[in-house]
């Protein structure tokens, strides 16, 4: 079978088999067995190719590295481990949102303390998306049970539901602006999540702890690495299911 996965990230960032061969130093040959015979590259291709595509060793070729391997990888992958999140330093966030050229996605129920640590965080978003940056805001549904579930847990009834909504005001500021999606999600989420490019803060959520008072992993993502991609393929299940704010609305 075809590595159809190689030849799409191939393809999406505007180059040819023979353009990737002269970048890494083979024959074109070799990288069209590659593409047509699913052919595995030594490890030294398949870093420069991963690193050429911006994608991960294990997606384009699942089978090429061994669990064993990616999971010390993963391990690797974490940065920075803190015990709650309000023990991220202010720099980090900002860093982090400064430097993305890419995309910056967040996956939560509210985090209300990003607008609220960084009162011009909506103006640099908009710019950001105006320079290219793919921004993708997934906020939990207010009229979903799971919000006023996990509002109960934290001994607040109602509070979540009264976050979001204000948060919401924030975003839709955006509203119009190319490549911004703020969209409502009814997920039980295990974790927040905030990626910028191939950067993470992944907040896990412990039953009863308010989010700012649980741990926060800082991961970087390798190539080869199966931490990053593990939460990264759980925002993008997240997306899929999601609804557009309007959409939610009307059908709550």
């Amino acid at each position: 079978m075809p590595n159809d996965r190689l030849r799409d990230a191939i393809l999406r960032n505007g180059m040819t088999p023979a353009l990737l061969a002269e970048k890494i130093g083979v024959d074109p040959k070799t990288v069209e067995r590659w593409i047509t015979q699913d052919r595995t590259p030594y490890p030294r291709h398949r870093h420069a190719i991963a690193a050429t595509v911006r994608e991960s060793e294990s997606y384009l070729w699942p089978n090429a590295v061994t669990p064993e391997k990616a999971s010390r990888l993963g391990q690797s992958e974490i940065i920075q481990i803190y015990s709650r999140r309000s023990s991220v330093p202010y720099e980090v966030w900002h860093r982090l949102i400064e430097r993305a050229t890419e995309r910056i996605d967040v996956l939560a129920y509210a985090g209300l303390f990003l607008v609220e640590q960084d009162p011009g965080l909506i103006d640099t978003l908009r710019q950001k998306a105006l320079d290219g940056v793919s921004i993708r805001v997934l906020l939990g549904d207010p009229a979903s049970p799971a919000i006023e579930r996990r509002s109960v847990e934290e001994g607040a009834p109602g509070v979540m539901a009264a976050k979001i909504r204000q948060v919401r005001g924030y975003y839709d500021r955006l509203s119009g602006t190319p490549r911004v999606e703020v969209k409502y999600h009814e997920t039980t989420l295990y974790n927040s999540i905030y990626r910028f490019d191939d950067e993470m803060l992944v907040n896990t959520h412990v039953l009863g702890i308010p989010a700012p008072h649980a741990p926060v992993m800082h991961l970087r993502q390798l190539s080869g690495g199966d931490m990053f991609r593990t939460y990264a393929d759980s925002f993008d299940r997240v997306l899929l299911s999601s609804s557009p704010l309007d959409e939610a609305e009307v059908a709550a």
